[in-house]
């Protein structure tokens, strides 16, 4: 009986050994369980993931971009006659570079010729009769003139005589030889007289010239007029370039009858030229605030720069593109309608741009995020794509140079996450 109760007892040790053991795990498992709400960590003395991260950095993001365009004309201007008539002479001819003012073609008109002769005399005959009437009217001036002058010197001898006599009979009425009465009515003659002389020499200081008659003055601005509007007529049988350009479209022929507003050509104006391109909205983007661009003419590899004239604000529903149009100097003419173009929307400069590797871009729908580390928290960035040349891709908003974005498995991160960087790598 002592004997079987020895046996036993080692096993009892061992059972009593393994539940302390057990016990001791359970409880040190229970100091480690935490209630993570965030969802980062089951345990609360787990480590923050190692992310590797690249430093943001502006580069070339490919070549400047391009589009193909065309110069044409940059104004057409109609040109009409301004008459009737039977062409006479044809100076210029389709195709022809024409300077303003250069005649194109002559009409010719017997009739109007006929109507400008007689006006002509018309003119003259008028100008005729008003000359004579202006010569008879200065003579009938210097006429009353020096009829006044005389009367005055006359009324002037007459005042002296007067003024003796009066003298005189002062001296009689001193001494008694003359009544008062009578010297009263001498000094009333004198006086008279005085008054009427110096009214004639008022009239003489006043007179003016004697004008022709009115009526002469108006036949010959009528007859001006009606000789104007002929001479006007006949010069409009020339028609002549209003502006300096290549003329098209005239199918004219000698002895073609025209009647005023006929249309007898076109004058394409080649200075300056414009320059047509269509764009895409992401180009029309890229140049929305530039006011002019390079260009160069196919094939070769000269560039030069031109004004931007016309940027169009909505898609023509045509051409389904945004039209640009580029004013430039051509002087020399060297640039034609038709002209083939390579328009360049970007220069060097616009392709050193912020860009990310297309790898740590997370795409959800039609949005596009980074993980930007700031200190160890991540944040993630909402940003706006440009341009894409692999494994490269411009970053238009969002990001600035310098920034820390996350290489290592962005899908996988979340925001506010805490991260431990591990490195710092080139993009």
């Amino acid at each position: 009986m002592r004997k079987k109760r020895r046996k036993q007892q080692p096993k009892v040790v061992r059972t009593l050994g393994i539940l302390t053991l057990s016990i001791g795990i359970l409880a040190g498992c229970s100091d480690t369980v935490v209630n993570n709400s965030e969802g980062n960590s089951i345990y609360k003395d787990q480590a923050p993931k190692s992310v590797k991260v690249f430093k943001v950095i502006k580069q070339k993001i490919g070549d400047p971009m391009e589009r193909s365009a065309e110069a044409q004309s940059s104004a057409q201007f109609g040109i009409t006659s301004k008459a009737s008539g039977d062409i006479d002479q044809i100076l210029k001819k389709r195709g022809d570079m024409v300077q303003e003012g250069d005649v194109i073609l002559r009409l010719k008109s017997g009739e109007l010729q006929t109507q400008r002769d007689a006006a002509a005399l018309a003119v003259q005959m008028a100008q005729e009769a008003l000359d004579k009437a202006k010569v008879k009217a200065k003579k009938e001036t210097e006429n009353q003139r020096m009829d006044m002058s005389n009367s005055i010197q006359k009324m002037e001898l007459g005042m002296t005589g007067l003024m003796r006599n009066y003298n005189k009979m002062k001296n009689d009425y001193d001494i008694g030889l003359v009544t008062k009465a009578q010297l009263y009515q001498m000094e009333t003659q004198m006086m008279s007289a005085r008054m009427d002389l110096d009214q004639l020499k008022q009239k003489l200081g006043a007179l003016e010239p004697l004008d022709a008659p009115p009526e002469l003055e108006t036949q010959l601005k009528s007859a001006q007029i009606a000789l104007q509007q002929l001479e006007q007529a006949i010069k409009n049988l020339e028609v002549r370039a209003t502006v300096s350009g290549l003329l098209t479209e005239m199918p004219m022929e000698a002895g073609m009858a025209l009647q005023p507003g006929a249309k007898v050509g076109i004058i394409q104006r080649l200075d300056p030229i414009k320059i047509k391109a269509q764009l895409t909205e992401a180009e029309t983007n890229q140049i929305s605030n530039k006011t002019e661009l390079s260009y160069y003419v196919t094939g070769t590899k000269e560039m030069y720069k031109g004004a931007i004239s016309y940027l169009s604000k909505v898609i023509d529903p045509e051409t389904k593109a945004y039209e640009v149009n580029l004013e430039v100097p051509n002087k020399d003419l060297s640039l034609k309608p038709g002209t083939k173009l390579k328009v360049q929307l970007t220069d060097q400069q616009d392709q050193i741009v912020v860009t990310v590797p297309t790898y740590s871009i997370v795409k959800e729908g039609d949005a596009a995020f980074v993980f930007v580390l700031t200190g160890d928290t991540l944040e993630k960035r909402s940003i706006q794509l440009g341009r894409l040349n692999e494994p490269n891709q411009e970053v238009l908003s969002g990001l600035k140079e310098g920034e820390l974005v996350v290489k290592t498995s962005p899908s996988q991160l979340s925001n506010k996450e805490k991260v431990q960087m591990s490195a710092v790598e080139e993009q």
